[in-house]
């Protein structure tokens, strides 16, 4: 398996055989990208029931005999500032995710993209200056619209150059993950960064 080099030569990539020839494993990926998603939130969501309300411990009025209908605690649920009935607690929303499991996920996508040619490679990307003209211009170039950028480390020129566009998104190598993999049709790879995906995933 090959991958198409955006280089002056247009020498194609050979791609770890085994790796990289996994189906689409659907069922696993979304898992992964369910519980990524879900580690995301931060859970400190927290409300108080009637019995943690302050206030409400004599009774309004007496059972019978006002006219009224009968009443315990002024921090009834039905009353205003009383407690919630079902009290929301903060809690985890983590799910447990084995890293072979994650590894797996990751492997299928990204045998996905290159199967739909989706995933090309260039020897490096850098830029003289942090300007956003000069990498969108890059870009336009090789024809690459709504695309993740994948680098080996972080580039803080090309961070400045990245940050106000809306079609783009660059992410190390460090930071990569199922998400984002996902969320844009084409994937930017340079190839030092590739390498290091390779020897992780094989």
């Amino acid at each position: 398996m090959k991958l198409r080099l955006l280089a002056a030569d247009s020498t194609p990539v050979e791609v770890a055989g085994g790796a990289f020839e996994t189906p689409f494993n659907e069922s696993l990926v979304h898992q992964v990208v369910t519980a990524y998603l879900a580690t995301g939130r931060q859970g400190t969501k927290g409300q108080k029931s009637k019995a943690e309300v302050r206030g409400g411990g004599r009774k309004p009025w007496r059972q019978k005999g006002t006219g009224r209908a009968r009443a315990g605690s002024i921090r009834s649920p039905l009353w205003r500032g009383g407690g919630r009935t079902f009290a929301a607690r903060t809690r985890s929303h983590a799910q447990k995710i084995n890293r072979s499991m994650y590894r797996g996920a990751m492997r299928s996508i990204v045998s996905e993209l290159i199967r739909r040619e989706c995933l090309v490679l260039v020897p490096e990307l850098r830029l003289e200056a942090p300007k956003t003209r000069d990498l969108v211009a890059q870009l336009k170039t090789w024809q690459l619209d709504n695309v993740l950028i994948v680098t080996e480390a972080t580039d803080e020129r090309l961070t400045l150059a990245a940050r106000n566009l809306t079609w783009a998104e660059l992410c190390p190598l460090t930071r990569l993950n199922p998400v984002a993999l996902l969320r844009y049709e084409k994937v930017l790879m340079t190839l030092p960064a590739w390498k290091a995906l390779e020897a992780r995933l094989s």
